[in-house]
């Protein structure tokens, strides 16, 4: 096997641990009740709005009864609120509370902050590099 798919693998190990371990001090700065899971929800509500709780589901990854329990646990804690779907009187839509948008974007812009911190050095052309091979990446990984 070539020498670049282990380094790929080893990488790719190291970074999805430390972001699982980040996520859920993400999840705990928003709620210190909210598990680590449920950040990546509040992530996708952000910056797509309003969604039902299967593209939410199908988004993640997750089957409908982890979905719904998650979703409850976030409704709990005031962090999302379900409304009637105008378009489907039968189907609901999961949106942020203000307090959930408010506790959410102060985490990520602390996150930002420290990326452009530890990234400093790097030159902006390899930070854009970056962000467009793991694009590619994670395009990859969906299908």
């Amino acid at each position: 096997m070539d020498q670049e798919f282990p380094a790929l693998e080893r990488e790719l190990t190291l970074l999805l641990r430390r972001a699982r371990a980040s996520s859920g001090e993400m999840a705990r700065e928003v709620h210190p009740d909210l598990e680590s899971s449920a950040y990546g929800l509040l992530f996708r509500l952000d910056e797509c709005g309003r969604q039902r709780a299967t593209e939410l589901a199908a988004y993640i990854g997750v089957g409908k009864a982890t979905m719904s329990r998650q979703l409850h646990a976030l409704e709990e804690l005031g962090l999302v609120a379900r409304e009637p779907d105008p378009v489907d009187g039968r189907a609901w839509l999961v949106r942020l509370t203000d307090e959930g948008r408010r506790r959410f974007r102060t985490v990520r812009e602390a996150r930002r902050a420290r990326y452009v911190r530890e990234l400093a050095g790097w030159d902006p052309h390899e930070v854009a590099e970056l962000a467009r091979l793991l694009h590619q990446l994670n395009q990859v990984m969906e299908k």
